[in-house]
C-alpha cells in the first residue's frame, strides 16, 4: 500500500496538471513590474492585475459565493471585466460571457442555460439590456456592475468594493477537474450550445497557443475583436509571455492602422472580413507595419485571392488558426506556409496542434484513405466535455471518443489538411455533390468581388440550385448582369458546369454573425421559407 501524502488535501492530491488559473498566478508574479493591459486612457501593470483580481476575490467570497458558482458577464474589451472573469475561475467558479452584439432573447437564453447565479455587467455600456436582463432572469443571486448600478433595481458596483477591499493579491484555489467556463456556439446553424471545460482543458489550450502559434517573444498583442470569443485566448498567453494587451473598444480599420503604427504593435488577430475591410482601406499602404510580426486570421476560411493580397501589401505576416467553441485550437497554418510560391497551401488550415489528434472519418466512423475527404474528428484535453443540457446531442457529437467537427476535409502525406467545406453546407445539386468553399473561392478571385457565400437553395429541377450571393468592392460599377456573366464564366471555366452558380444575386452587404462570419443561415432563410433543408 503506497503511503498518504501527508499534509495535503485528497483533492489536491490527484491533480493532473495545471489550471489556468495557476498559469495565469505564476505570469503575475513573475513580471510583476511590466505593463499588462493598455487603453485608451490608462494602463495597470502585472502587480496591479494581481492585487485588482484578488480584490474581486475578496468580495465574492464576502458575498458567501460558493464554489462552483455560475458567473456571467456581459462586457466590451475592458480590463475589470476580464479580471471579473479571471478572479471567478480563480475561485473555483464557472464563467460565461455574453456577447456584446447579441441579442435580448439570445442573452436570456444562454443565462437560463447557463443556470446564471451572478451576472457581471458593465451598466454604463449595457445598461438598458442589463436591466432587460435582471427582470427576466429571477433566479441571479447577485448582480454586479463595472461603475455606477443607477438604473437597475439591484446590483453593487463591483470595481467600487473591489477598492474598499483595500490591497489584495491573487489566490488560486482551483482545481484541475472545475468547470472553468461554458463557451456557447455561434449559433450559425440553430439555437446556441453552451459547450464546457474544465480548467485542465483550458490550460491544454493555452499550452497549444503558446507552443504552436509562433507568438512573438514578448507579445504586444492588439485585441481589436471582442475578447469575449476567440480573440480572448490570445489574451493569458500573451501574459505568460510577459507581454502587453492593448485593448480596443471595438474593430475600427482607421484607429487599428494608426495604433500598431503609433504604439509598434507586434500581434493582432482579425477575422477574414475584418482583413478585407483593412485590405480596402486608402491608408493602409500608407501606414507602418513594420513591428508586426504575426496577423493571425480564423473563425472562417479566407478568401486565396485576398490573402494573397494581404501577403502583397502587409507583408510575410500571416499564420491561421483552425479550431472551435466545442474543441480548440486543432490545427494551426504557420507564417512559411503562407508562401507565395506555394499557393495550394493557402487553402489548408495547417498542421495538428500538439494536444489534437485528427482524424478524417466517413459516416461509420472508419478512416477514409489517404487523399479523401472525410470528416474532420479530433480528440486531446483541449476538447470539450460535453454540451451543457444535452446529453444526445453530446453523444453524437462525442461519437465513440472523437470530437466530430462538422468540417469535410482531406489531408496530404506530410499532415497539412484542407477543410473543403462545412458537412452541412454541402449542396446536393443534380445528384452531385458542391462544395459551396470551391465556389467561393473562384468567384473571389474576381477584382470586383470583396466577399462572397454560396448556398443552397430550393429547385424544382435540381433539387438544390448553387446560388451565389456576392457583395462588390467599393467603387465597382459594373452592372449586375455583366458581372453575373463574368462570374459565371469564371466558375464554369476553373470548377467545370456542375459548380457554376445557377443564380447570382447581389447586396450592399452580406449577414454577419457576433463573432464576423458571414451568417449563412441568415442568407438561406428567405430561400427556404416554408421548406425543410435536408441534411446528413
Amino acid at each position: 500500500m503506497k503511503p498518504a501524502l501527508v499534509g495535503i488535501p485528497p483533492e489536491v492530491a490527484i491533480q493532473t496538471g495545471p489550471t489556468v488559473s495557476a498559469l495565469l498566478q505564476r505570469a503575475l508574479n513573475r513580471y510583476a513590474d511590466r505593463t499588462a493591459f493598455v487603453w485608451d486612457g490608462g494602463q495597470i501593470s502585472y502587480r496591479g492585475l494581481s492585487e485588482l483580481i484578488g480584490r474581486m476575490q475578496t468580495v465574492y467570497s464576502g458575498a458567501a459565493l460558493p464554489h462552483a458558482t455560475r458567473v456571467a458577464l456581459l462586457a466590451g474589451n475592458r480590463m475589470e471585466a476580464w479580471c471579473a472573469g479571471a478572479a471567478a475561475q480563480a475561485s473555483g467558479m464557472c464563467t460565461t460571457w455574453l456577447h456584446q452584439l447579441g441579442s435580448l432573447d439570445d442573452h436570456l437564453f444562454q443565462l437560463q442555460d447557463f443556470e446564471a447565479e451572478v451576472l457581471v455587467v458593465d451598466a454604463q455600456a449595457f445598461g438598458e439590456r442589463a436591466a432587460a436582463l435582471v427582470a427576466g432572469c429571477p433566479q441571479l443571486q447577485q448582480v454586479y456592475t463595472l461603475g455606477d448600478p443607477a438604473g437597475l433595481d439591484r446590483g453593487s458596483d463591483l470595481a467600487a468594493a473591489a477598492h474598499r477591499v483595500g490591497h489584495g493579491s491573487m489566490r488560486d484555489i482551483s482545481l484541475a477537474n472545475d468547470i472553468a467556463t461554458i463557451n456557447y456556439t455561434g449559433g450559425t446553424t440553430g439555437r446556441s450550445k453552451g459547450a464546457v471545460r474544465d480548467q485542465a482543458g483550458c490550460a491544454a489550450m493555452l499550452l497549444d497557443v503558446l507552443t504552436d502559434f509562433e507568438l512573438p517573444a514578448c507579445p504586444h498583442y492588439l485585441a481589436a475583436a471582442p475578447i469575449t470569443h476567440v480573440a480572448g485566448t490570445l489574451v493569458q498567453p500573451t501574459l505568460m509571455r510577459g507581454g502587453t494587451v492593448r485593448l480596443m473598444k471595438g474593430f475600427h480599420p482607421g484607429q487599428l492602422l494608426d495604433i500598431v503604427q503609433r504604439e509598434r504593435i507586434n500581434l493582432a488577430l482579425l477575422v477574414p472580413t475584418m482583413i478585407y475591410v483593412l485590405l480596402d482601406q486608402p491608408e493602409l499602404d500608407r501606414t507602418d507595419l513594420s513591428s508586426l510580426e504575426s496577423l493571425i486570421y480564423g473563425a472562417s476560411p479566407m478568401s486565396p485571392t485576398r490573402l494573397m493580397e494581404g501577403l502583397e501589401r502587409i507583408g510575410p505576416k500571416f499564420a491561421q488558426l483552425y479550431g472551435q467553441t466545442e474543441g480548440y485550437p486543432i490545427t494551426f497554418l504557420k507564417r512559411a506556409d503562407h508562401d507565395p510560391k506555394r499557393p495550394e497551401l493557402f487553402a489548408s488550415c495547417g498542421n495538428a496542434t500538439t494536444h489534437s489528434t485528427v482524424a478524417l472519418l466517413d459516416d461509420h466512423d472508419n478512416a477514409v484513405a489517404p487523399g479523401d475527404v472525410g470528416e474532420l474528428c479530433v480528440r486531446g484535453p483541449q476538447v470539450m466535455k460535453h454540451y451543457l443540457n444535452q446529453p444526445e446531442l453530446s453523444a453524437a457529437t462525442l461519437r465513440n471518443g472523437w470530437l466530430h467537427t462538422g468540417d469535410m476535409a482531406r489531408a496530404t502525406p506530410e499532415g497539412h489538411y484542407f477543410i473543403v467545406d462545412r458537412k452541412k453546407d454541402m449542396i446536393v445539386s443534380g445528384g452531385f455533390n458542391v462544395y459551396p468553399r470551391d465556389v467561393e473561392d473562384v468567384i473571389s478571385s474576381h477584382p470586383a468581388v470583396a466577399m462572397v457565400a454560396v448556398i443552397g437553395v430550393p429547385d424544382s429541377k435540381w433539387g438544390e440550385a448553387v446560388t451565389a450571393v456576392v457583395q462588390r468592392r467599393p467603387g465597382v460599377t459594373v452592372p449586375d448582369t455583366e458581372l453575373a456573366a463574368q462570374l459565371t464564366e469564371l466558375v464554369r471555366q476553373k470548377k467545370g458546369s456542375v459548380q457554376v452558380p445557377k443564380q447570382i444575386d447581389f447586396v450592399a452587404e452580406l449577414p454577419r454573425t457576433a463573432v464576423g462570419k458571414i451568417d449563412k443561415k441568415v442568407l438561406r432563410a428567405p430561400y427556404w421559407a416554408g421548406q425543410a433543408r435536408h441534411v446528413n
